[in-house]
């Protein structure tokens, strides 16, 4: 048995062979200050034999550990040149031990089925760098390539969920995502997530969803089918490269199983191109985004800071203020400087049940409300409802202001940054009141 202590976390490993491949086992106790304090579980790493230890190679994350034979499946396609040189991680869930090593936590729906981005960065910050801290039995280091193109991830039922949820969070960790009767349901959020896909600008992404027409596996929560259905629809609005396979199954491993060569030959088939984004069918979106306009910081030494919890109307007819512990936005009538007729009006969204930072706030020439916030820029009709939400280029609580320019975005910093993004924007004219957008 071998050791390797990396900070204050330990990794265990021993190698055996297989046909094909090498396969490493490992434990990974979480430290005391980790993503997921004292959690214990254990890993395995796949290693093909084509892998020479030089070049970087691309990754498959499985959750739940080895499932589809993907072992097996990875040799094949591999030696026929149908996927690259991967190598695969095959990860369990963790679990919490007293001290006479009774579990006393299973953390496998708390780490899959949340909605945020902690297994994310869970997986980049501590189980990965782990992973490339390992050597083969001849000495060959674990090199993995960098770039969210080369990557995969799978799971199933709760790993689909946490599959998904991790590369939309990271598509630049996770590209390519395989999810099998994924519990898009009422657990912790995943409900919520085919209505953040309709609304959100498209990620660089390509996503195979598995499910079976009986597959409820608790009705308490949902119809699983339904949830993956809807999920479907949402990402083809979207304008994802997707796919799908609905059969008669259940709540199971089966038809994963069946599919799964068929499912890796088409996340990897035109590799090493990368993954881009497609054209979405929000319609707010689609008069906003220009093709091929991302995102370009500058420095600046002018750092204003800037009242981030209130916006006001183009006329100055009315305002919007924030209420600390609520996740709505507040609009008064103003009179005379006043603040009168206060309700709450604007629907933010929010992922995983969390209290959003709300960081700046604005409008538009046309009555829109542009809020920073941890979903990124949310963008509220005048009824206060959520139509578009624009990816962030930095940290919500890093924004100091955001405004707009001849057709730009512009975001200001605290640390000094500015970042411009070309968009069909309508500035906001001081003293004339947007056109109505009616009842709507």
């Amino acid at each position: 048995m071998k050791k390797i202590f990396i900070l204050l976390i330990t990794v265990a490993t021993c190698v055996h062979a297989l046909a094909g491949h090498l396969m490493l086992d490992g434990k990974y106790t979480c430290p005391g200050d980790g993503i997921y304090p004292g959690t214990e579980r254990t890993f395995q790493v796949y290693v093909p034999e084509q892998y020479d230890g030089l070049q970087p190679a691309c990754l498959y994350v499985g959750l739940d550990g080895v499932l589809c034979h993907a072992p097996q499946v990875m040799d094949s396609l591999i030696s026929i040149g149908q996927m690259p040189v991967t190598i695969g991680v095959f990860l369990q869930p963790g679990i919490i031990n007293d001290s006479h090593g009774q579990v006393i936590r299973y953390n496998r729906s708390n780490e899959f089925d949340a909605t945020d981005d902690t297994f994310a960065r869970f997986l980049e910050t501590e189980l990965l760098p782990a992973v490339g801290q390992m050597t083969t039995s001849d000495g060959q280091r674990i090199v993995l390539s960098r770039h969210g193109s080369d990557h995969m991830i799978f799971g199933l039922s709760s790993g689909g969920i946490a599959a998904f949820t991790a590369a939309w969070h990271r598509p630049d960790l996770f590209g390519r995502v395989f999810s099998g009767v994924g519990t898009f349901v009422a657990m912790r959020g995943g409900n919520d997530l085919q209505a953040i896909v309709r609304k959100s600008e498209p990620r660089p992404l390509r996503i195979f969803l598995q499910d079976g027409s009986n597959d409820a596996w608790n009705p308490l929560f949902g119809h699983w089918y339904e949830g993956n259905r809807m999920l479907a629809t949402a990402l083809e609005f979207a304008g994802y490269d997707c796919k799908f396979d609905w059969s008669e199954g259940g709540h199971n491993v089966h038809r994963a199983t069946q599919i799964f060569a068929e499912v890796m030959k088409w996340m990897w088939h035109d590799w090493p191109a990368p993954i881009t984004c497609g054209t979405t069918r929000n319609d707010l979106l689609a008069s906003l985004l220009v093709d091929g306009q991302d995102w370009k910081a500058s420095t600046s030494s002018a750092i204003a800071v800037q009242r981030h919890d209130m916006a006001i109307y183009p006329d100055s007819a009315f305002a919007v203020k924030c209420h600390p512990g609520s996740n709505y936005l507040w609009q008064y009538r103003l009179e005379n400087g006043n603040l009168t007729c206060g309700q709450r009006f604007y629907w933010l969204h929010s992922l995983d049940n969390a209290l959003l930072h709300i960081t700046a706030m604005t409008f538009d020439g046309n009555g829109n409300l542009w809020v920073v916030t941890d979903e990124g820029i949310q963008i509220c009709d005048q009824n206060g409802r959520v139509r578009g939400i624009i990816t962030l280029p930095c940290r919500p609580q890093d924004v100091n202001e955001i405004s707009f320019g001849h057709q730009q975005v512009v975001i200001t910093t605290r640390q000094g940054y500015t970042y411009h993004r070309s968009m069909n924007v309508t500035p906001p004219v001081p003293g004339k009141r947007p056109a109505s957008q009616g009842q709507g």
